[in-house]
């Protein structure tokens, strides 16, 4: 977004700089989509406020300011705040190259420097080095120090809390380091960016917040560091008079309650087309609609806009690599061959732990590393792990051999009826296979009720199965979170209907979790058709059943055996029939419901839900 500039011709040519109000100019009509009802803008648009910060990079001094320059842009600041209450430029500073022009352009940054209580400022880098290029916080750091101590010597403002990146680079994709150092030395609470989720259409940019840092969404203004003539804008100058006159850069500003642009120098010498463009804009604006603008700083800007879309604050990551925008702004030490071709997940105590121990048998097939908190789980697209960002993910995972035969995976069992993993899995990783595996629900449920008891769970231990799952509304919080912990995974249906909202169904395979404890080595054949992963391997003989255990163990040379810990496969006391028979009628719609997806699916009905089918009967 923000190249190195070239020296600024200073040829201006005879391009009123001034212009006279667009009402007075009778080229100056709005757009076909407004000549059949003028009315429109004024009946649904009065009252908005529109608020913007057009910036603009001050690059010591690769493109530097004439004091004639700066003396037009003093003045159209002023007039600027005729249409647009407190409108301020917002200058970036890459304090490396000042003094380093001609003896006028150090004049010029002299004179810049004297008038500082004009304008407002932020940071760019020292030497206008791209973020993601750095590996490492520290060297972050240092670059950003030179710049905040060359700030301090000529007192510019370093308290707005706002800061831009060079050609976006670092702030999407996410470049941790830049977050943190920006934190460390500038308390940075706010940046911007053109590139979230894309480039393009401009119309789905979005804001997020990371790292206790605000993104708001940049918009563009068809000014570029190259387009400083205006008889040779690109498609000629009447291209840009149509964006500002009822076109594009209009309907930017109309349909966006608060814009975000930044121009470069550039465009402020030689025929001085920001100036042209923005003078133009506003009072285009206020000539053919009922806006009112204002500018905001920084932060209280980014606070405003996240009052009036709270629902972008959580970030939706997506793969670096499927942009070529963003694989360019990507660090060259991260690859996207860290991410999952496929996840296991869950629900919870229907065998995932037992299907995970089988995966990892097979010689191409590779899984995360374990969560230090959450053992073999990294649970990242269901909680707040989420918001730790791509790189944290991506660590969890070792580089591949071969990235087209290995398979790397992750199992959570938590993501089966989380509101937000499909959503989230389906935006980072849209080409993973999804496995799942179901048994009775009522089973499930009285498996995780145990479960809690072994690990002490108060509710669990205070109250029995019956009187957790027959709790009422006025029932006390602690049994009610267990209740539904319980209860809700299995709405089997209600779950995989929402994962294939997001994913196709080629890339959903259903586990009959009996199946999977009777007959493992057939549902492995079936796994591994379904992943296309080679080679086949022999599960029938690299599988014995241990009857004290009671599950199937990985037969090892000299005839030992390698099983699950001793926490799986507990012997619990059989659930008391006035509990079954409550789950069996809470279950049955849901059941019903799984039955016809299970038909549309073209899947067989696993044995526990025919015999449940039966009891509808």
């Amino acid at each position: 977004m923000i190249p190195y500039f070239m020296r600024a011709n200073e040829n201006v040519s005879s391009l009123d700089l001034f212009p006279l109000p667009v009402f007075n100019d009778p080229n100056n009509k709005p757009q076909n989509i407004f000549k059949e009802d003028l009315n429109f803008i004024s009946r649904q648009w009065t009252q908005i406020l529109i608020r913007g910060i057009p910036k603009f990079y001050i690059h010591f001094s690769k493109c530097m300011l004439i004091s004639y320059l700066f003396q037009a842009l003093l003045e159209t600041q002023n007039l600027l705040r005729t249409q647009v209450a407190n409108f301020t430029f917002n200058l970036g500073f890459s304090g490396k190259f000042y003094h380093t022009g001609t003896e006028e352009e150090d004049e010029g940054d002299d004179l810049l420097l004297e008038s500082v209580d004009e304008f407002w400022w932020f940071p760019h880098m020292w030497s206008h080095m791209q973020p993601h290029l750095f590996h490492n916080e520290s060297s972050l750091v240092e670059q950003m120090i030179l710049n905040k101590d060359f700030a301090l010597e000529h007192g510019i403002p370093t308290d707005m809390g706002y800061a831009v990146a060079p050609h976006h680079s670092g702030v999407y994709p996410v470049h941790a380091q830049l977050y943190e150092a920006w934190k460390k030395v500038w308390g940075i609470k706010v940046t911007s960016t053109e590139e979230y989720p894309h480039l393009k259409p401009a119309r789905y940019r979005r804001g997020f917040i990371h790292n206790g840092i605000m993104v708001l969404p940049r918009q563009t203004c068809g000014l570029f560091t190259h387009t400083i003539f205006y008889k040779e804008y690109p498609g000629g100058p009447q291209e840009l008079d149509k964006s500002i006159r009822g076109g594009e850069l209009f309907l930017t500003i109309l349909l966006n309650p608060i814009s975000i642009f930044m121009t470069h120098l550039s465009n402020y010498g030689n025929d001085r087309l920001g100036l042209y463009t923005f003078l133009n804009l506003a009072n285009f604006v206020k000539s053919w609609t009922n806006l009112k603008l204002q500018t905001l700083p920084p932060v209280q800007l980014a606070h405003k806009y996240f009052e009036l879309f709270p629902e972008q604050k959580d970030p939706l990551w997506q793969n670096p690599c499927d942009d070529k925008r963003h694989r360019d702004i990507w660090s060259r030490e991260k690859t996207c061959y860290h991410l999952p071709k496929f996840l296991v997940i869950g629900p919870q105590k229907t065998g995932t732990t037992a299907l995970y121990f089988f995966l990892l048998m097979h010689p191409s097939i590779i899984s995360n590393l374990p969560s230090p908190k959450t053992f073999e789980e990294v649970q990242f697209f269901n909680g707040n792990n989420y918001h730790k960002g791509i790189d944290w993910y991506m660590d969890f995972f070792p580089t591949p051999v071969n990235v087209t035969t290995d398979f790397l995976f992750e199992k959570s069992a938590n993501y089966f009826h989380s509101g937000e993993a499909p959503r989230r899995a389906a935006s980072l990783v849209p080409k993973a296979k999804i496995i799942t595996i179901l048994i009775d629900p009522s089973d499930r449920a009285y498996s995780w009720y145990q479960h809690q008891r072994s690990h002490e769970d108060p509710a669990a231990l205070k109250f029995n199965f019956y009187e957790v799952i027959t709790s009422d509304q006025w029932a006390p919080s602690e049994l009610r979170t267990l209740q539904k912990r319980c209860l809700i995974p299995g709405w089997y249906a209600t779950h995989i209907e929402r994962w294939l909202t997001h994913f196709p169904t080629s890339q959903l395979l259903i586990i009959d979790g009996q199946q999977l404890r009777s007959d493992p080595a057939t549902v492995m054949d079936e796994v591994q058709k379904f992943l296309g992963v080679s080679p086949h391997y022999n599960y029938s003989e690299a599988l014995m059943f241990d009857p004290q255990k009671g599950f199937w163990c990985q037969l090892l040379e000299g005839g030992k055996t390698k099983c699950l810990g001793k926490s799986k496969g507990r012997k619990y006391p059989p659930m008391d029939q006035e509990s079954r028979a409550f789950l069996s009628s809470y279950y049955r719609d849901h059941n019903v419901e799984l039955s016809k997806l299970l038909h549309r699916l073209g899947q067989p009905l696993p044995y526990w839900l025919r015999q449940e089918l039966q009891k509808v009967r």
